[in-house]
């Protein structure tokens, strides 16, 4: 099943890009696949795991949401720590659960320092590998972000590599560890 809300409060106009390819122009873009690991066991534990929010909190951030990933949900991110916490407000756009796919996309709201749209996506594959895809496309919301802004590609690519090696050991754990 595959499916999306139309966000009313989202702050750029090409909701659920990320699901389609070209991404959208004026934005800097991100695609990073990870191998997960084979066979439906560990799909299942992966996507579990990225709709629940347990790969985002193991990366190391905080999530404020109510429930799991679901079109309309509004999710806070809490990137940083301490008084350099960011917060990032988002809201999932879109979601997929069609037996080869899982996952979801969040859009920025008012408020978050990037604006644009991030998906992640676990597939199982022909072949029985599970990968993880992470796509997004931003630029800079904020004095911050743009200030910043040749170094935000590279933590964006870091964060998504980290995604992918959390979700691998929390597939392998069959989605227990946490």
């Amino acid at each position: 099943m595959t499916s999306r809300v139309p966000p009313s409060r989202v702050t750029y106009p090409e909701v659920g890009a990320t699901r389609h390819r070209p991404l959208p122009a004026g934005y800097g873009h991100l695609r990073v696949r990870s191998r997960i690991g084979a066979g439906q066991e560990a799909f299942e534990a992966a996507g579990r795991a990225v709709l629940d929010w347990r790969m985002h909190r193991a990366v190391g951030v905080t999530i404020r949401a109510r429930g799991p990933a679901a079109e309309g949900r509004t999710v806070v991110v809490g990137l940083g720590a301490g008084p350099l916490r960011l917060r990032a407000p988002c809201e999932v756009v879109w979601t997929v659960a069609d037996g080869a796919r899982t996952g979801f996309a969040y859009g920025t709201l008012p408020g978050h320092p990037e604006c644009g749209e991030e998906s992640f996506v676990v597939s199982l594959e022909r072949d029985g590998s599970v990968w993880l895809t992470v796509t997004a496309f931003s630029r800079p919301a904020a004095r911050l972000t743009r200030a910043v802004a040749p170094l935000v590609p590279l933590f964006q690519r870091a964060y998504a590599r980290r995604c992918g090696r959390v979700l691998r050991r929390l597939a392998a754990a069959g989605g227990r560890d946490s």
